[in-house]
């Protein structure tokens, strides 16, 4: 059985009148179950050069009815006015400007692939990472 933790850390020093400092972890698991996640894509990156969504993530390669699958989306680039949509089926889910990234719980239901679709027509280029259970 894998074991895939997660960990998100917050922190700022000025955001709220206290100091700030939020941490959780979890382990990755199937649906439903202990079970932990045992398939990857692996992190992988894509370039494009159009303002046309690209699909990720096509939800029928990943079928298994009420899958916990996890997504990893960064946007790569360092122009502050650069960013990307992500969508999953057709709802927007926001845009990841300059060095943002998201983790994304994704169950692969009928139609809901994940898209990414650049602002800039120049060269484009975001990571990606899929951990899944089939």
């Amino acid at each position: 059985m894998a074991t895939t933790t997660a960990t998100v850390t917050l922190s700022s020093a000025d955001l709220t009148g206290d100091a700030l400092a939020l941490s959780t972890t979890a382990t990755l698991t199937k649906a439903g179950s202990t079970t932990g996640l045992d398939q990857t894509t692996g992190v992988a990156r894509k370039t494009t050069t159009a303002t046309s969504a690209v699909t990720v993530y096509a939800a029928s390669a990943y079928t298994l009815t009420d899958a916990a699958h996890k997504v990893y989306i960064k946007n790569t680039s360092t122009v502050a006015t650069e960013y990307c949509t992500i969508t999953v089926n057709t709802q927007e889910v926001g845009r990841l400007y300059a060095g943002d990234w998201l983790f994304l719980p994704w169950s692969a239901s009928a139609s809901a692939d994940i898209k990414v679709t650049p602002s800039v027509a120049t060269t484009f280029t975001f990571e990606h990472a899929l951990i899944y259970h089939s």
